[in-house]
């Protein structure tokens, strides 16, 4: 039977506990199989209780110091009891030069001792006894968390100024750099704020005009990543030009959270509103336009086989929906898409795999049960926003309306020379 015998704060502090009329102190560190944290205990004397129950600071290093003998009993193990019955005396009963000795000899959880307030300068010094004098009973885990940050900046050289944290914090990638980055405002010192709306608005200026579009290649929300890395060049061009001061982090930041908003509003935009897909053309009733207005039906297909029809008569522009198809179908193991124009003969082939296209055009018709005869030329395509504007040419005016995005040429072994100088040269 296990009584509690003093707990502290009623969160995840060590508490101590009677089993079986012997004080044990109880605590939950690492995690089992499921993910689920692990429950440990290991007895300590009736001198123990007292310090625990009285002292926050030293019940907080024994927390600091038992944490690692935790983790290192993994998903199954069994906690090391002696190593941690040996830390009791040394940490509880010691004088503070002496537990500031074992704990440069020791590994121990400095995230726990910042979370409940120790002075970070301190620790960083080696005085850990000295450091816990502000310790708190109630944790701050943003304060650990934003320490561990500045520590593995440290690791890399690099040392925030005030205006640089107060960038991180107003996107929100104080901590954790990954995270997609918004506009926090409540989050910075009032009296640098301004000073980070200047800088927003320096990089802001420097990207007007500039939109990040959709890459349907690679899904119906993926975004282009040339877009993407050109504004994100013009925006850190800008911004250090302005203010060379800022550590990369901050300038970084900065130009993820205006590439992160641009996507965002094409992800957000109806496809035929997008402007890549129909080029921003409108007809006289305000539709989105793209050529195909006197056509009947077009025919996509994929390198799977499977197809569709475009019909006049549907509500999508005959781009709009095949870009739709693309979206839907495109994988690692489906990159060739095809557009077909039945009534002219003609037809494109798209290989995103290897950056070209090919445009087919029927010469001679089959005739009393002859093969038709095809014409295929090739070309190399620049991204995204060159296929675009490939399918957009072709459905408005057929393989003649391509010959402005050549060069073209019949000729498969020397395209494919070109197509590899222009590989080597990426």
């Amino acid at each position: 039977m296990t009584d509690t015998v003093f707990t502290r704060g009623g969160g995840w502090l060590p508490r101590v506990v009677r089993e079986d009329g012997e004080l044990r102190l109880m605590l939950g560190a690492g995690a089992d199989a499921n993910h689920e944290p692990r429950t440990f205990t290991f007895p300590i004397g009736a001198a123990h209780l007292p310090v625990i129950r009285e002292n926050l600071a030293r019940h907080l290093l024994l927390w600091s110091a038992v944490v690692p003998l935790c983790e290192a009993a993994g998903t199954r193990g069994d906690l090391d009891q002696d190593a941690a019955v040996a830390l009791l005396d040394p940490i509880l009963l010691s004088a503070p030069v002496e537990v500031d000795a074992l704990f440069r000899r020791i590994r121990w959880d400095r995230s726990r001792l910042v979370a409940h307030g120790a002075d970070t300068d301190l620790l960083e010094r080696g005085q850990v006894y000295e450091a816990m004098r502000t310790a708190t009973e109630r944790p701050d885990e943003k304060r650990a968390q934003e320490y561990q940050a500045d520590r593995r900046r440290a690791e890399r050289g690099m040392v925030l100024g005030p205006l640089d944290a107060q960038i991180l914090r107003y996107t929100g990638q104080y901590v954790h750099g990954a995270t997609i980055p918004r506009r926090v405002p409540d989050a910075v010192d009032p009296a640098l704020l301004p000073r980070v709306l200047r800088v927003i608005a320096t990089a802001e200026r420097a990207s007007a005009g500039m939109r990040i579009g959709l890459d349907p290649r690679r899904g119906r929300r993926a975004t282009d990543r040339r877009d993407w890395d050109r504004m994100a060049a013009v925006v850190d061009a800008a911004v250090r030009r302005a203010y060379p001061e800022l550590v990369d982090d901050a300038v970084r930041t900065v130009s993820f959270l205006l590439c992160s908003e641009a996507a965002d509003r094409s992800r957000d935009a109806p496809t035929d509103d997008d402007g890549e897909a129909v080029d921003g053309r409108r007809d006289d009733d305000g539709e989105a336009d793209d050529g195909s207005a006197g056509k009947a039906a077009l025919p996509f297909t994929d390198d799977k086989g499977d197809g569709q029809q475009w019909s006049a008569a549907g509500p999508r522009t005959a781009s709009a929906a095949f870009w739709e198809f693309v979206a839907d179908r495109s994988a690692a193991d489906n990159e060739v898409f095809t557009i077909e124009d039945e009534e002219r003969g003609e037809g494109i082939q798209l290989h995103f795999y290897a950056d070209s296209v090919a445009r087919i055009t029927t010469v001679r018709p089959g005739e009393a049960g002859s093969a038709p005869q095809y014409r295929v030329e090739y070309s190399l395509v620049d991204g995204i926003a060159g296929y675009r504007d490939l399918v957009h040419a072709f459905v408005r005016g057929g393989c003649a309306a391509l010959d402005q995005h050549g060069p073209w040429t019949s000729d498969v072994a020397e395209f494919e020379r070109t197509r590899r100088r222009r590989d080597a040269r990426a």
